[in-house]
């Protein structure tokens, strides 16, 4: 089968199509026929060897790529072949990922795909869904949430789910996504800019009771959280200290199949483009260029 690897770090030009034996599940594991894999900023970190650099992925020879997957069940246990189906791949330091023709999985890192959805929009779901909300449950708050990035692919699911436990969410994104954003479920807009912490606290005396810092703002965003407050960061290395008795955490995504099953029932796809796999180099430089609303998704 074909599947999409690095070798060695750098630009998208390393990523490399090897052909490799088809991969054999194992005890309480299945095989899914990739029908879809989305392209994430985490996927432009790991070719460039920022993660290992991190001290998140050990060195290794040969990288996968690749987290989300949506397709069909081929064999093994805990669903049945022809199943369609979504997940997670977390163990990042493997030499298969999702850019690929097939890939095993956890049964435990799986769901069922949701009704009405084609696999190039199941696939957006499961890696940002599962952030948000996991990102959310470090949370202890039912008043008032910031959240950064708020029109991007997590950005966007944190403040939905946020909105849908009734807290205040305070989203930030360009001026030309407000639209977008309160259509979400965003109580207050504020266009990214400086002085973040005045402006929210224009709207939120004190500063808000937390913050969900996906845009990776770091102090600027810490700023804006009362003292005593939480804030939550979105990569390694991202968390500010943990100034004025501020609790900082990192969110570290775990695959969680049943919880991504109740996602996928409330939250919508977000797809800024299809591509094929071969065109997986053009992907990546799409996704660093920015700008997108979504994620883009590449199809074996």
């Amino acid at each position: 089968m074909r599947a999409i690897v690095v070798r060695r770090f750098g630009g998208p030009e390393v990523l490399e199509t090897v052909e490799v034996p088809v991969p054999r599940p194992g005890p309480g594991q299945v095989r899914i026929r990739v029908a879809a894999a989305t392209v994430n900023p985490v996927d432009l970190a790991t070719r460039a060897g920022i993660l290992t650099e991190a001290g998140v992925i050990p060195p290794r020879e040969v990288l996968g790529l690749g987290w989300d997957v949506a397709g069909v069940v081929e064999a093994g246990s805990g669903f049945r072949v022809g199943d369609a189906v979504i997940g997670l791949r977390d163990r990042i330091a493997t030499p298969l990922g999702a850019y690929a023709e097939q890939i095993v999985l956890d049964s435990s890192a799986v769901a069922l795909a949701p009704a009405g959805f084609s696999p190039v929009e199941a696939a957006t779901l499961p890696l940002n869904a599962l952030t948000a909300a996991q990102a959310l449950d470090l949370v202890d708050t039912d008043g008032t949430v910031l959240v950064t990035g708020a029109a991007g692919a997590v950005g966007g699911y944190a403040v939905a789910l946020a909105h849908a436990r009734k807290l205040r969410v305070v989203a930030v994104a360009a001026e030309a996504d407000e639209t977008l954003v309160r259509g979400f479920g965003a109580d207050e807009f504020l266009p990214r800019g400086p002085a973040l912490g005045d402006r929210v606290r224009a709207l939120v005396p004190g500063g808000v009771d937390a913050a969900l810092d996906t845009a990776l703002l770091g102090l600027d965003a810490l700023d804006a959280v009362r003292g005593g407050g939480e804030f939550v960061a979105f990569a390694a290395g991202a968390a500010p200290i943990p100034l004025r008795g501020i609790r900082v955490q990192n969110v570290w995504i775990r695959a969680d199949g049943a919880r991504l099953a109740e996602l996928a029932r409330v939250l919508p796809a977000r797809v800024a483009g299809v591509l094929p796999l071969a065109e997986a180099a053009t992907a990546h430089e799409r996704l660093a260029a920015g700008g997108l609303r979504g994620r883009l998704v590449l199809t074996p």
